[in-house]
């Protein structure tokens, strides 16, 4: 069984999926780290502001398999035919308005899957079970965008809810607050589609945060869970959806 966090490689990974508006910057800076960049293609059905996020359309089930929305299924399984990447295609199709556009956006932890699954993907909650997870429900369907994964049992997030079911479970949580974190078209985005990690060490972020009012106890954690930091450019921090790391 593979309970580990799929959201943390524990190889180097040398392909990251990112949002396919990320700037030149973001793009050149994973390329340094020897990364094949997949860039996503717009899933026409969301909302514009997450139409391009990787945790939208897709999640890792380890670190060389993705359950992808029928969407959006075709188009990554010719462009990754070649890359030794399983892909199974999911049964949910998304759609613009929430909660039909969260089927695939599971947070994961060691051991743990976190999601509203009275909406989770049939598919994915089979492969899920398979893994031996024990679940953790919770109201916030964009799950894995409330959480940024930090390591195997520790994340940050802005979600009170999560916070608390995590924190009851013995998991080293750190809460920040909700905003000052840019997402278009909505009032503000969440700490988990700012990041990613390419490996157990290190974790990248999309920009600087110095707007945000929590950034020093972010950047604490972040070492205290003696992790390497990485800035994928010098603008402030953007939700771009989770870059979801992989390596084959």
């Amino acid at each position: 069984m593979f309970k580990n966090n799929p959201f943390i490689p524990y190889k180097s990974a040398n392909i990251a999926i990112v949002d396919g508006r990320a700037s030149d910057s973001i793009i050149k800076t994973l390329e340094s780290y020897n990364i094949k960049v997949i860039k996503t293609i717009k899933c026409n059905e969301v909302q514009e502001g997450i139409s391009y996020h990787p945790d939208i359309v897709m999640h890792p089930l380890d670190y060389k398999t993705l359950i992808i929305a029928p969407n959006v299924f075709e188009y990554y399984e010719e462009l990754l035919s070649n890359s030794g990447i399983k892909m199974i295609k999911g049964e949910k199709w998304l759609s613009r308005n929430y909660p039909d556009d969260i089927a695939y956006n599971v947070g994961r932890l060691y051991g743990y899957a976190i999601h509203n699954f009275k909406y989770t993907d049939e598919k994915l909650i089979y492969y899920l079970k398979k893994q031996g997870l024990e679940f953790i429900n919770v109201k916030q369907g964009y799950s894995k965008c409330s959480v940024a994964v930090v390591d195997e049992r520790a994340i940050i997030t802005s979600d009170y809810p999560i916070y608390e079911r995590c924190i009851n479970l013995g998991i080293d949580v750190l809460l920040v607050k909700p905003g000052y974190i840019k997402l278009e078209g909505f009032d503000y985005g969440f700490i988990g589609g700012t990041c990613g990690n390419l490996s157990k060490k290190d974790i990248v972020l999309s920009g600087k945060l110095n707007s945000h009012p929590d950034s020093e106890k972010i950047y604490k954690f972040i070492k205290k869970n003696k992790k390497n930091l990485i800035f994928l450019s010098d603008d402030e921090i953007i939700d771009l959806g989770t870059i979801i790391s992989l390596y084959c």
